[in-house]
């Protein structure tokens, strides 16, 4: 057997006793694999380093950032894999990974259930007014709680913007409450999302008709203030806003002024256009917002699920095996790559 596949893992995935946040069972995935030696990295980067490229097969990160820079010298290097740990890739340059023969992977199936859960708790906690009753509570102004009535859902209507994967496993989640679903999304077939019970609509009508809008798109180029202050006011002032996304997906200045000017009922949000947030974000005052640290979904379930998908990806790879999810196929035919997966068999 030649050389071992190296997998370097990025130390934010340990807690704080130094123990995986997935549990040790998905480590077996890695361990079992002969070809596989595995490390963590040796510091907590913000950006990946180029001479990483050189010691290691695969990288296995959260939210690290991979540059062009960072593979600049994959072709004299080891560097053949990027392996994002949850299905969002907008910290890695995909076109330069791509340009490199470098494959970046993510785990698009492990998260599904995870998000589209939290996205169902906000709208929840929202439309009961959760928070705002609590502090009552906790405030001792229990008489007023006639002041703070919350919202039925029966018959109400949930827009879902993105009918990938987090928004299809939303779908019943929401009609279990009786909830009408909308969904937008101009890259999915409408016969997909009306089987599963909901209807596809143009954005702009989603925005104006819905009571709960919810965020669970990609960011990207296409998407990236997607959510600015014209659809913004589209919605209703007794609507409220949801992103289990990504924070730049939503135009935080307009969101954060039709909050101010009750223009609509409130937010929850657990993604942030600078994350960490910042503490002089008005977003963090406003006491008809939720908000949480990037992190509603994380439980010991969803990461050791995550972890399963992305492991099981690296085992395919050091096979000589591409996964199946690959976020850019087209890194497939590059001529390094090539060389690499169908070459000869490993022992």
């Amino acid at each position: 057997m030649g050389p071992r596949f190296r997998v370097g893992l990025a130390p934010d995935l340990l807690d704080a006793a130094g123990r995986p946040t997935f549990g040790a069972e998905p480590l077996a995935i890695l361990e079992g694999e002969p070809r596989i030696e595995r490390a963590w990295l040796p510091e907590r980067y913000g950006e990946i380093p180029a001479a990483l490229a050189l010691e290691y097969d695969a990288l296995y990160l959260t939210q690290q950032r991979v540059t062009r820079a960072s593979v600049a010298q994959a072709a004299a290097g080891r560097l053949k894999v990027i392996a994002r740990h949850g299905v969002g890739y907008d910290s890695v340059d995909v076109a330069a990974m791509t340009e490199a023969g470098v494959i970046v992977t993510n785990t698009p199936f492990a998260i599904r259930r995870p998000v589209a859960t939290i996205a169902m708790t906000f709208v929840l906690a929202l439309a009961g007014r959760l928070f705002t009753k609590d502090r009552l509570t906790r405030s001792g102004r229990w008489n007023e709680r006639t002041s703070h009535m919350g919202v039925g859902l029966t018959g109400r209507r949930l827009g879902i913007v993105g009918g990938g994967g987090i928004g299809k496993e939303l779908i019943p989640l929401a009609r279990a409450f009786d909830l009408q679903v909308a969904v937008a999304d101009p890259y999915v077939p409408a016969a997909e999302i009306e089987r599963l019970g909901a209807a596809l609509v143009p954005l702009q009508r989603l925005m104006s008709e819905s009571d709960f809008v919810v965020i669970a798109c990609l960011l990207n180029d296409e998407t990236r203030a997607l959510i600015d202050a014209g659809r913004i006011a589209l919605m209703k002032p007794t609507a409220y806003l949801v992103n289990v996304a990504r924070g730049p997906i939503v135009h935080e200045p307009a969101l954060i002024e039709a909050l101010r000017a009750g223009r609509i009922a409130g937010a929850a949000l657990d993604v942030f256009t600078q994350e960490p947030v910042e503490n002089d974000n008005p977003l963090l005052g406003m006491d008809n917002v939720i908000v949480t640290p990037h992190s509603l979904c994380w439980t010991d379930e969803c990461f050791a699920n995550i972890a399963r998908e992305g492991f099981g990806g690296l085992v395919s790879l050091a096979r000589g095996q591409p996964p199946p999810n690959v976020v850019d196929r087209a890194v497939l035919e590059h001529p390094r790559v090539k060389a690499w997966l169908n070459g000869e068999p490993r022992a």
